[in-house]
Order: structure tokens, then sequence, then C-alpha cells
């Protein structure tokens, strides 16, 4: 269905404008304020190389966990009225209201150390602080919101009937959610997975209290920053720009391909 051409005030126009502009120049700053041989330098840093390397398989493996236990969390809210269910849902989104710092805290407390399962971990030469899990934990803890929030409205957006009727002619309720529910909230689950790896991706403040060693790029960043300047900081925060940009355009052109898809097949070879 189109949208008609004017579908909204003219007015509207004005604070989107600001907004989008409010966003875009910093971008636009950065892109054209940093010179290329700046760049190949900063770049080509072995600690660079390394801290890119230690965001790309932490936030990646933080994903592939969320997205395990993100989206069957987020169907069981969609699609179950069980006791408590808005307690559960409430806290879904309790990580996105506390600062990160916070965040790193309460793991720090649960899992440092000094604490009780801190110690029990000890005894088996497990440590999740300082290591490359417990920034896998932090980034989970202030990221994984975004796959449930997101799976829920996805299956939400699903209508049960379809599922039930697939129940009817034979599938379990396994197959349904696999052969019905899953690709029909395909597009806004890969969304929530690409908010996600790249909200993992970024993560500083809980990583800055539970590991700050190994370092992540936004750990070395910020070590740039405080001891060279905003100069020297700017090419590694285009790289992480960057690097967003290109998980959230890839999520958009599988999104095109993905709806360019014949309609009348359905996954598992049945039509």
């Amino acid at each position: 269905m189109s949208l008609p051409r004017s579908p909204v005030p003219k007015v509207f126009w004005i604070p989107a404008a600001i907004l989008v502009l409010f966003f875009f120049y910093p971008v636009v700053r950065v892109l054209g304020g940093v010179g290329w041989t700046h760049l190949q330098k900063a770049w080509g840093d072995p600690q660079v190389k390394q801290a890119v390397l230690v965001s790309l398989e932490t936030s990646t493996a933080a994903t592939l966990l969320m997205s395990v236990l993100g989206i069957p969390a987020g169907y069981l809210l969609a699609r179950s009225n069980f006791p408590g269910r808005g307690v559960v849902t409430a806290l879904m989104y309790l990580p996105l209201m506390l600062p990160p710092l916070v965040g790193g805290v309460l793991l720090l407390a649960v899992y440092g150390p000094y604490s009780t399962v801190g110690e029990w971990l000890a005894r088996w030469n497990i440590t999740l602080t300082g290591s490359l899990p417990a920034i896998v934990a932090a980034q989970m803890f202030v990221a994984a919101p975004y796959v449930v929030v997101t799976a829920r409205a996805s299956f939400l957006a699903v209508d049960p009937e379809m599922e039930l009727i697939a129940e009817t002619l034979g599938d379990t309720r396994w197959q349904a959610f696999w052969r019905i529910a899953l690709p029909l909230a395909w597009r806004g689950l890969a969304a929530g997975l690409a908010l996600a790896w790249v909200r993992s991706l970024g993560e500083f403040g809980a990583t800055l209290v539970v590991a700050y060693t190994p370092h992540t790029l936004p750990i070395w960043l910020w070590a740039v920053l405080t001891s060279e300047g905003v100069q020297a900081a700017l090419p590694l925060a285009l790289l992480l720009l960057l690097l967003g940009m290109a998980a959230l355009a890839a999520v958009a052109v599988l999104g095109e391909l993905r709806a360019g898809a014949p309609h009348g097949s359905r996954p598992g070879g049945r039509s």
C-alpha cells in the first residue's frame, strides 16, 4: 500500500529536519575532518587491530547468545498469558533504564571475584572479570532488551490464528513456530539483532567495570581520548561509526532480499 504524498502536516518537517541535522552534522564533520594519512596510521596500529578483533568477537558471540535466549523469551511474552508476565516484561526493559555503569556494578557484585558465585567459579579456575566472557556478559546485559522487546513486538504482529491453522493441518507447536511465526517476524527480529550487535559493539560503561582489559574498541578509544585528545580519538570514533553503519546496511539489504522472495512458498518446502 502506497502512502499519500503528504500524510502529515507540513509543520512536522521543521522538528524532523532539526533532529536529522543534529544527528547528521557530527557524522559529516567526522567523515570530513580526518585525513586519510591520519586514518591509515591510526587503523594500522596493532593495538587498534587487536581492540577491533576483541570487539567483533565479543559482540558477535553476545548477539548469538541473545538470539538463542531472547527470541524464545520474546515469543513467550507474545503468546503466553502466564502469571507475572507483566513483571517479566517490565524487567526486560530495566537494563534500558539503568546507566550501563550501574549494570557493570551489578554484574561485578554478582559474578565478581569476591561474590559467592565468583568464589565458586574460582574453585574451577574460572573468572568472569577481566576476560572475554566478562565482556560478553556486559554486552548482553545492556543489549539483550533490544532482542527481547523487538521479538515480542514482531511476534505480536503475527496473527496467532495462522499458527493454529498450521497445527490443525498437522504441524506441531514447534513446527508452527518455525514455519509460520519465525519467517513472518523475520524482519523485526533481524532489526532487533542488528541493533543489539551495534549496541554491543559500542558498549563502554558496563565493560569498563567488569573488564577494562582485554581492550574493546570503545575502551581503547577512551584510553586514546584521555591520553592524546580528541583529534587522536577521531579515527577510532569513525571506525566504530563505519562498523555500525555497515551492520545496519547489511540488515537493510537482507530485508529487501527477503521482501523480494516469492510469497507462495514456506520454509521447509511446503507451499
